[in-house]
């Protein structure tokens, strides 16, 4: 579960088990982020407008509960089979341009820093390779923007 910026800076980040399912991942981040753990300081501060989500966030119910139990608004693209929130094609492609920003940051987590490829022992090995990642990912950005580059072009920047 990420958090990012429009520019691709990870400002949070979580993950769990490969069965917990996506809007539980999402409430426990929402909630950390409005009141901080120490323990879990890699969910981050709440986000200043609101979170772009794909149509596994979607639906009323948990979309009323994050906005008042958790101060989270989240936007998605309604289930096909919503009858009550249609969307014009005009404005599901708009939001669909902007998840290729996590997309994207997703990738880049698990190809091009091999996130995909570790094999840790231990869940706390698993950790500190994820936040190892996602601070090389940060930096990455940092650094484009001292080289006036675009934020995630990482291709030329990182030779391995």
């Amino acid at each position: 579960m990420l958090a990012v910026t429009p520019q691709g800076v990870i400002t949070g980040f979580g993950f769990g088990s490969a069965s917990t399912h996506d809007q539980q991942l999402a409430a426990t981040l929402f909630a950390l982020r409005k009141t901080p753990s120490p323990d879990l300081m890699s969910a981050g501060q709440p986000a200043s407008f609101a979170y772009v989500a794909d149509k596994g966030f979607a639906g009323t119910k948990p979309h009323a509960l994050w906005r008042t139990s958790l101060r989270a608004e989240v936007i998605t693209v309604p289930h096909q089979t919503s009858k009550q929130d249609r969307w014009p094609k005009a404005l599901r492609r708009w939001l669909a341009s902007l998840r290729e920003i996590i997309e994207t940051v997703n990738d880049k987590l698990l190809n091009t820093f091999r996130l995909a490829r570790e094999r840790p022992h231990d869940i706390t090995g698993f950790q500190a390779r994820l936040a190892a990642k996602v601070a090389l990912h940060n930096f990455c950005i940092w650094l484009n923007g001292q080289l006036r580059r675009v934020p995630l072009a990482f291709a030329d920047l990182i030779n391995w």
